[in-house]
């Protein structure tokens, strides 16, 4: 499909638009804010920052990103695998460094939407994602512990280093917060699934949880405060900022490009396949670069488009991006009509909406998948992809994992089969063919595989112990594809037999090698004449 500009995305979604459809995005779009209420909250909190943080940023993202997006039913806001990053963020450099990178990092996702580099996020191998996405899910489960428990443990960089600090205390739970916990727990998993799409299960779970801290008033952790207003007074002020530690938020400006990149498009080619209506992939980073560059402006953390929000406005019927639209009207009248209430849920209730999420963020199905067909290259990225991210920067995990893929399938392509025989007139006499010369001296190479740098070692060993040769034909018809490298390796090849009295020929060149060996001169130095379209041919013109 051609890509579309925004002004054809919105002729597409409008074109039609009445009443009825109106209906459905407004029911969708309440449905959606009421999903994304608890999870705003949480994640907010588990970013680092705050609750109203956390509001603030699916509000803004859901007005500005939605207005722009590059689908109709992409719906952004705070993420738990953004707010996984941000956490390590924020205990390094405080919430300035959350507003700063976010700040980058949307310039950098608008950069790469309009130069139109969208596609190379599909470079990231599946088994990569897959492992980057579960050790997601624990650096957030793990960093819930403290809130679900009622508890205060020292502050680490990594997930890891927290889970091994939990076996070097001794831990004594509130069992009052555990029980607010489990509260909202229980009702995530146990609400029947046919309540829980009409009434979001964590919503419930919330309200259950605020109402008994509203009615015992016990002694737990709560959110505090929820300001009216989508203008922080914590937010990002550029005259404030000391420039010349710019170069210390490369690495975390790298870090949520990637993740926001990767979870928008994700986001994308899930709704895709549920609707039919392909993402415009480099609208959508337009889209997220322009939101993430002004929210911090406002004191709020990076967005990205979000899954979960994102299908229930589809499965709830919503027809256009005005779902967004509603569903970010909905979280700001919210915070205007029950900031009172708000202020009273407990952390131990966000910790138990957090902990369930993590656990369904997972793809279980993926997992289970390559585990259970033995795929062990795709087992091993995934593990260690999961391990790195919770032990090292997150960047560094999506590196590691996709170079070890990639070091895996490149070996796996670079195998080459050189098969070399000598010519033998008398079966070609006997297919009524009549070479010009006695065959002596001549051999037919057959090369099968990629000829580039990783396959230079099979290729010069099999032809090494070739001795004498008057004429050797390379048939390259299973030849996909030749490098610089492999080019090179043939012009010593031709040098070697010249310099032997022996001439070096070709046959069945496909359009793509043909056309490398022509820009590359080798044609030119080694004679058109002694191209040919097969090794039968090569065999009768050779002299």
């Amino acid at each position: 499909m051609p890509r579309r500009s925004l002004k054809r995305l919105y002729q597409d979604e409008f074109n039609d638009y009445s009443l009825a459809k109106f209906q459905q995005d407004l029911l969708a779009g309440l449905t959606v804010a009421a999903v994304a209420l608890p999870l705003a909250l949480a994640f907010g909190v588990a970013s680092g920052s705050t609750a109203a943080a956390g509001l603030v940023t699916a509000i803004l993202a859901g007005l500005m990103i939605g207005a722009l997006s590059g689908a109709p039913y992409q719906i952004s806001g705070p993420t738990g695998a953004m707010s996984a990053v941000l956490i390590v963020l924020v205990a390094r450099y405080g919430l300035e460094g959350i507003w700063v990178a976010g700040l980058l990092s949307g310039l950098l996702l608008l950069l790469i939407g309009l130069f139109k580099l969208g596609r190379f996020i599909a470079f990231i191998p599946a088994p990569v994602i897959t492992g980057f996405t579960s050790g997601i899910a624990l650096i957030i489960f793990i960093g819930q512990i403290d809130n679900f428990l009622g508890i205060t443990t020292p502050a680490t960089e990594t997930a890891l280093q927290k889970l091994i600090g939990y076996t070097q205390v001794s831990l004594a739970p509130d069992w009052t917060a555990l029980a607010l916990g489990l509260v909202v727990v229980g009702a995530m998993l146990l609400l029947p699934k046919r309540i829980s799409a009409r009434f979001p299960s964590s919503l419930l779970g919330i309200i259950l949880a605020t109402l008994i801290v509203v009615l015992l008033n016990p002694d737990v952790a709560q959110i505090g405060e929820i300001p009216q207003t989508l203008l922080l007074q914590d937010r990002f002020n550029p005259l404030a900022f000391d420039w010349s530690r710019l170069p210390e938020f490369v690495a975390p400006t790298l870090t949520i490009t990637a993740l926001g990149a990767i979870e928008s498009l994700l986001c994308g080619a899930v709704a895709s396949n549920m609707t039919g209506i392909r993402l415009q992939a480099n609208q959508e980073l337009v889209a997220q670069g322009v939101g993430n560059m002004l929210i911090p402006f406002f004191g709020g953390v990076p967005a990205t488009a979000a899954i979960a929000r994102s299908s229930v406005g589809i499965k709830s019927g919503g027809q256009t991006r005005l779902v967004s639209i509603i569903h970010a009207i909905g979280l700001l009248l919210s915070m205007f009509l029950l900031a009172p209430i708000m202020a009273r849920i407990p952390l131990a209730a966000l910790a138990g909406v957090l902990m369930v999420t993590a656990w369904r963020m997972n793809e279980w199905s993926a997992i289970r998948f390559m585990f259970n067909k033995r795929f062990k290259t795709d087992m091993a990225a995934f593990a260690i992809t999961m391990l790195a991210t919770i032990s090292l920067d997150l960047t560094q995990a999506i590196l590691i994992g996709t170079f070890m893929v990639g070091a895996i399938f490149l070996n796996r392509i670079a195998h080459l089969e050189v098969e070399v025989s000598p010519v033998d007139p008398g079966k070609l006499r006997a297919r009524g063919l009549q070479p010009r010369t006695d065959c002596e001296g001549m051999y037919v190479a057959f090369i099968t595989g990629p000829l580039f740098f990783a396959a230079m070692g099979s290729f010069n060993e099999a032809l090494a112990d070739l001795n004498p040769v008057r004429t050797l034909i390379l048939s390259m018809r299973g030849v996909p594809l030749v490098d610089t490298a492999g080019i090179e390796a043939l012009r010593q090849l031709h040098e070697k037999l010249g310099a032997k009295g022996g001439q070096l020929m070709f046959a069945g060149l496909n359009p793509s090698v043909r056309a490398m060996f022509e820009r590359a001169g080798l044609v030119e130095e080694v004679g058109e004449e002694k191209v040919f379209w097969s090794s039968d041919q090569a065999i009768l013109a050779a002299e």
